[in-house]
């Protein structure tokens, strides 16, 4: 079965009910963990007329939360003795950033949640999970 599962995660509750899943799945077949999160690039151009936050305080807050977000993650796995890893990296958008984390971790499953959007409103607002879908040939397993 899977050996190595990648948790991606933005610190959502639905995100961290997916993780606990993950957590659940990896303990029950002795998988290795990913977790994983997708810094947002900084908001702002050379060109905007204003800037509410200067880059690298953008960044070090960025940082800073995603820090949080994986250890949560790690204690969870720690608690339940499984290998684990964390990694973030920054993509314009996630969706990018969750594929590439899996190829560069060699993860052979996606473990993530979906917020359920249906009709209008997921397609205009479209989906990570349903992107991570269409544009990866891993295995993905959607947490509701």
């Amino acid at each position: 079965m899977f050996k190595h599962i990648l948790l991606p995660t933005d610190g959502s509750a639905l995100s961290k009910k997916a993780i606990d899943g993950g957590l659940e799945l990896a303990k029950v077949i002795g998988a290795r963990v990913t977790a994983y999160v997708c810094l947002e690039e900084y908001p702002y151009t050379p060109f905007s007329e204003i800037v509410v936050e200067a880059p690298q305080a953008f960044k070090d807050r960025i940082e800073s939360q995603a820090r949080l977000y994986l250890r949560e993650i790690e204690a969870a796995a720690t608690a339940e003795n499984l290998p684990f890893d964390a990694d973030m990296s920054t993509f314009a958008v996630p969706y990018l950033g969750i594929i590439d984390a899996a190829e560069r971790h060699g993860c052979d499953v996606i473990f993530m949640a979906s917020h359920g959007r249906r009709g209008l409103t997921g397609l205009i607002l479209g989906s990570e999970t349903q992107k991570v879908l269409t544009h990866t040939d891993i295995p993905v397993i959607v947490y509701r």
